[in-house]
């Protein structure tokens, strides 16, 4: 299975933002993701990647075009036969985007539990203490 694992194309000059906002738009689509997974498998030549959708070879090589574009996937062509095969690296580079937040959410949570706790004590030691009786 060929996998490659290149982030960007060699002539790439934009942004790492451009191209989060590129992979995010590409991934935005459930036929698009769908594609993603199956690729995943194994490539596929573009007519593999149509059979299972409802839609035209053409419709389905738009979706292609547009994971192209935000460097997911590659297109090897050997004379009318295209294979398609899925790029890793743009996927680690959201995985990383998303373990920033990722800790940020849980620090934020920390925290709060951290003070809910300790809001408990505190209410705790405020209320009025029973008298044994004898």
């Amino acid at each position: 299975m060929k996998m490659n694992t290149a982030s960007k194309p060699e002539n790439s000059d934009q942004d790492p933002e451009q191209d989060l906002d590129k992979i995010f738009h590409a991934l935005a689509d459930p036929t698009r993701r769908a594609l993603i997974q199956r690729l995943s498998k194994a490539p596929h030549s573009v007519g593999e990647l149509a059979m299972p959708f409802d839609m035209s070879l053409n419709a389905v090589s738009k979706h292609l075009k547009t994971l192209e574009k935000a460097n997911l996937i590659e297109r090897d062509t050997t004379g009318r036969t295209s294979i398609c095969s899925l790029k890793t690296a743009p996927l680690h580079d959201i995985q990383t985007w998303l373990d920033t937040y990722t800790r940020f959410w849980n620090d934020i949570l920390d925290n709060f539990e951290q003070h809910m706790d300790q809001q408990e004590v505190e209410n705790l030691d405020a209320q009025p203490k029973k008298a044994k009786s004898s």
